[in-house]
């Protein structure tokens, strides 16, 4: 089943909503949901560095001879998901999704 991109509005929207159904709220909350938000652009950027480059991408170094390095963004990937889902966890709230209806909901997984 394809799956409706989620935009940032519908995330920040979804996980203030969720902070509010916990009856949460505060600066601290809001700006945790920020640093998520700020971690997803970095995750997609991230993501399309790997598809534009891959898996591992040719250098030429200072001699002049090329050489194949391996994509950081993946790594890195790793890392920023990490940090994702211990901001969902610290806040006790679930990661956004779309439903079947096209509206922004939890995924229950």
């Amino acid at each position: 089943m394809d799956k409706k991109k989620i935009s940032i509005s519908e995330i920040r929207k979804d996980l203030y909503d969720q902070l509010e159904s916990q009856m949460k709220y505060g600066q601290h909350y809001y700006d945790m949901v920020e640093d998520y938000i700020a971690f997803y652009r970095l995750k997609n950027k991230l993501k399309t560095d790997i598809n534009k480059r891959g898996l591992r991408y040719k250098v030429i170094n200072g001699n002049g001879i090329e050489s194949e390095k391996p994509n950081e963004s993946i790594i890195n990937l790793t890392k920023v998901n990490s940090q994702m889902l211990k901001i969902l966890s610290d806040l006790d709230l679930k990661s956004p999704t779309i439903n079947p209806t096209g509206e922004p909901d939890v995924d229950l997984c």
